[in-house]
């Protein structure tokens, strides 16, 4: 694999460590800004911590259009800037209102990262190597948590205005991706679905100067040849990959995940631990996630996307289904925290992994942005639904009725990826849409 598309590769996934970072530090915040501005339970669930899930919802919703119109690279840096600037804006509000706006962009960013980023290391990506340059996105966000975590612990005891300082942190790693994603060259097959062939070939020769550059764009325009420009992607030719992406992104989020990484420290109070205890052992989270996501970059392109999500979804079930056990049966100190950290390692390994290495691969080149807004979008409506309510649902039905919930979703996840999930390592692009238009 060239050194030049594994550099572009890292630095378009460097999107990832800003969402992840972005998405987990505000739990670090959580108890002290209800108590701050005295919110009940249902606006500081919703508005305060639940904004930035809202902007994602956006994001994730319109991220395609800008994908599309200015190219991937363009839009890379956009969320760059958008990550800076609510990254400062957090940090310097000074009542819920203002806050929950600063967030709110920086979720604009985490919705468009989850189509631009994907969508340009896919196409730049040899086809034997693309699941794990794609699953570098997932890496940088786990990567990001855990240091999201370890910034939180370091900062809580610097004073009044720690919480501040948690989040005004984001800004550094922003502004040195915005810089590194200035000197990453346009996608090629962007280039090629703007009709800008001189430019795609002279990209095409960096990733790979042995290449016949004329057959690679000659299979491009045969495939883009068969489609009508002006076609959507919701039309019965690509019902499957829509019904594909929509389960995917929504047994993604139906298992847990975010509620988790948002509430973590929250999670381990209720289940006995002190507010210090509770935040190292959110550290551990951080670290679990980061080596397992590390085994499933390492295996995805081994073993395939099918095999992973098979591995997760079992574990999932086990995982689950203990933390429900503990909260019925009231099980205090270190079961918990073993449970949750179990939990992580098989989103991790499985859904973590997979989940924007499939949804990059399934739609056709020039509804590629659009389909994965469409998985995203999906994907965050849930995402900022079900954390936004985890603190009502946690006081009113408890943990343990939650985390059934939860482990019963992932029982349907296991017959979804038994049933309906098509393995796609090793192909093309243009392979895979070819099995995609044929079911």
């Amino acid at each position: 694999m060239s050194k030049k598309i594994l550099l572009w590769s890292i630095t378009a996934a460097l999107a990832g460590f800003l969402f992840g970072f972005d998405v987990v530090v505000i739990s670090g915040a959580d108890k002290k800004l209800q108590t701050l501005w005295g919110s009940s339970e249902a606006f500081h669930g919703i508005v305060v911590m639940g904004m930035a899930l809202w902007g994602t919802v956006v994001g994730a919703i319109f991220g395609g259009f800008p994908t599309n119109k200015f190219g991937r690279k363009n839009t890379l840096i956009a969320i760059g800037i958008l990550f800076a600037v609510s990254a400062i804006g957090s940090a310097l509000a000074n009542d819920p209102y203002v806050f929950a706006f600063a967030r709110f962009i920086g979720g604009l960013g985490v919705g468009a990262s989850t189509i631009a980023a994907p969508a340009y290391i896919s196409e730049i990506a040899p086809a034997k190597d693309r699941g794990r340059l794609v699953a570098m996105y997932q890496f940088n966000i786990v990567f990001a948590i855990m240091v999201a975590y370890l910034s939180n612990y370091l900062l809580s005891d610097i004073g009044e205005n720690a919480w501040r300082w948690m989040l005004g942190v984001e800004a550094i790693p922003a502004v040195l991706y915005i810089i590194f994603a200035l000197g990453v060259p346009k996608s090629p097959r962007w280039l090629l679905s703007k009709g800008r062939v001189e430019e795609a070939k002279k990209v095409l020769l960096i990733i790979d100067p042995n290449v016949d550059v004329n057959e690679q764009i000659n299979e491009f325009n045969a495939h883009a040849n068969k489609s009508d420009k002006s076609e959507t992607i919701f039309i019965k030719k690509y019902r499957f990959p829509l019904i594909l992406a929509f389960l995917i992104a929504f047994f993604n989020q139906f298992s847990g995940i975010n509620a988790v990484l948002y509430y973590a420290p929250r999670i381990f109070e209720s289940a006995g631990l002190g507010e210090s205890s509770a935040l190292l052992n959110s550290i551990g989270l951080g670290v679990t996630n980061l080596i397992f996501t590390l085994l499933g970059v390492f295996l995805i392109d081994k073993l395939g996307r099918k095999t992973l999500m098979y591995i997760g979804s079992i574990a999932y079930i086990v995982s689950l289904s203990l933390l429900s056990a503990a909260f019925f049966l009231e099980w205090t100190g270190i079961l918990v925290p073993v449970f949750l950290f179990l939990f992580i390692g098989a989103h991790a390994v499985g859904q973590g992994a997979v989940i924007w290495v499939f949804i990059s691969e399934i739609f056709p080149n020039h509804l590629r942005a659009s389909g994965q807004a469409f998985g995203s979008s999906t994907h965050w409506v849930l995402a900022a639904v079900i954390p936004s309510l985890f603190p009502l649902l946690l006081k009113v039905a408890g943990g343990g009725y939650v985390f059934l919930i939860f482990a019963g979703m992932m029982v349907l996840q296991l017959l979804f990826v038994a049933f309906m999930m098509p393995e796609t390592k090793g192909k093309t692009l243009e392979e895979l849409e070819d099995v995609m238009l044929k079911k």
